[in-house]
């Protein structure tokens, strides 16, 4: 009896490749993180990032503010300085009127001669003196341009025909001006050269110079 052997000629399917053990595991892990890093960009990073660009936006808006703030005080102690000038000169003028023992005419020459681009009242042959002319004294002639706010009075006494005036200049080449310009005028005489001091003012620490200036007053 013969016995019959069958042959599958037919391929043999292959067993499904089995995930390697542990890869799932890293699959999903990295996942996490990938997740867990978009979740700190968006909701930590950008909007850090954006208070840090509006942080610095205001930071330099305030150093340009303060810049701007420096420079405009850089001449803060010329203007105090100045002030405080018109200021004394305001106050001598006003104690200055207020003096009964000065005839009237001589204060107005006084005011005259401390009022910018004002010329004290002088004779034909004194205005010629001072003048750039043949007959000019160069001695006596006085810059025209100068601003006598640069000037205050702190006293203006006088004895008899007598005066004495004291007061202060933010420059020492400020008092001769004063001076010669008194000189000039027809309401005083005998005018002599100022004396003067250099002082610096313990609050503010501004140096000016303290004059005297005496003569006598032409009633």
């Amino acid at each position: 009896m013969l016995a019959m052997i069958k042959i599958n000629l037919l391929p043999s399917r292959k067993p499904r490749r089995q995930a390697e053990p542990g890869q799932l595991d890293v699959a999903v892990g990295v996942g996490a993180l990938v997740a867990v890093a978009a979740v700190v960009f968006f909701v930590v990073h950008l909007p850090m990032a954006s208070e840090r660009d509006a942080l610095r936006e205001e930071a330099d808006g305030l150093a340009g503010d303060n810049a701007s703030r420096r420079n405009a005080i850089a001449d803060m102690p010329q203007r105090e300085a100045a002030f405080k000038a018109e200021e004394e000169r305001n106050n001598a003028i006003a104690q200055l009127v207020g003096t009964i023992v000065v005839p009237d005419n001589v204060m107005h020459e006084l005011g005259e001669i401390l009022t910018p681009a004002r010329m004290p009242t002088m004779t034909r042959a004194m205005a010629e003196r001072i003048s750039d002319g043949p007959k000019g004294d160069p001695n006596r002639r006085f810059a025209l341009d100068w601003d006598p706010k640069h000037v205050w009075i702190t006293s203006f006494t006088t004895k008899g025909d007598v005066f004495t005036l004291e007061g202060g200049a933010q420059s020492e080449s400020d008092i001769p001006q004063l001076a010669k310009r008194m000189q000039a005028s027809v309401y005083f005489g005998e005018v002599t050269s100022p004396s003067s001091s250099r002082v610096e003012d313990k609050n503010s620490a501004l140096t000016y110079y303290r004059f005297t200036i005496s003569g006598k007053v032409v009633y």
